[in-house]
């Protein structure tokens, strides 16, 4: 049963849980990626974009409070498939482009460990902590 309940102590989920939401990240930045490779999308645009979430680790230099806001709204699925959403009801190329390489960039995150933070700083996200720290 701890196998699959959350780590009570600091929020963050363990076990095999965890493991499976590092594969669904997994399990999307490899279908966004051949989505947009069967799409016919520029390979630059990919890369360029691909880190621009990453711009959201800006929000740390208001504090942890504000960085875990901003941080979470870049690499939360809500606006990705909303502009997902969007593009296929207007179709949009660019738009469905956007929200493609977006989604991609979440999951490889995901996959990576790289959860959706909390106030407490940086390191400490949903799945787990991240960093020096994680291994001490």
């Amino acid at each position: 049963m701890a196998e699959i309940a959350s780590n009570e102590s600091n929020g963050a989920v363990a076990g095999g849980l965890r493991t499976m939401l590092r594969l669904e990240g997994l399990t999307l930045f490899v279908g966004m990626t051949l989505l947009y490779a069967v799409w016919g999308g520029s390979w630059w645009i990919y890369a360029v974009l691909f880190l621009a979430p990453d711009l959201s680790f800006a929000g740390y230099l208001s504090g942890p409070r504000v960085g875990a806001i901003v941080y979470n709204a870049a690499h939360s699925y809500m606006a990705p498939v909303t502009l997902m959403v969007t593009g296929f009801a207007m179709a949009a190329p660019l738009t469905l482009s956007i929200a493609m390489i977006w989604m991609a960039h979440i999951g490889i995150d995901r996959a990576l460990g790289y959860g959706l933070k909390y106030a407490d700083g940086f390191t400490f996200t949903h799945l787990g902590r991240i960093g020096r720290a994680a291994k001490a």
